[in-house]
């Protein structure tokens, strides 16, 4: 689903529902996900190939872990 879904998704139950509301929440992070998904490919389509070592650094941020 692209982010615009996502965002459109978000529009419509912050209409209705409450600010912590389940599906609300939910619709959030997905948004910020696909968000990060969208600026991601469009990086890595433009950047020069990584080392190993930069994709590990990189991939341990993603996962949270530490810098």
């Amino acid at each position: 689903m692209s982010w615009t879904a996502e965002r459109a998704r978000v529009a419509s139950l912050s209409r209705s529902r409450t600010h912590d509301d389940p599906d609300l929440v939910e619709a959030r992070r997905n948004l910020k996900a696909e968000r990060l998904a969208d600026h991601v490919a469009r990086v890595v389509a433009e950047a020069p190939p990584l080392s190993p070592e930069q994709r590990a650094r990189i991939a341990a941020l993603l996962r949270g872990g530490a810098r």
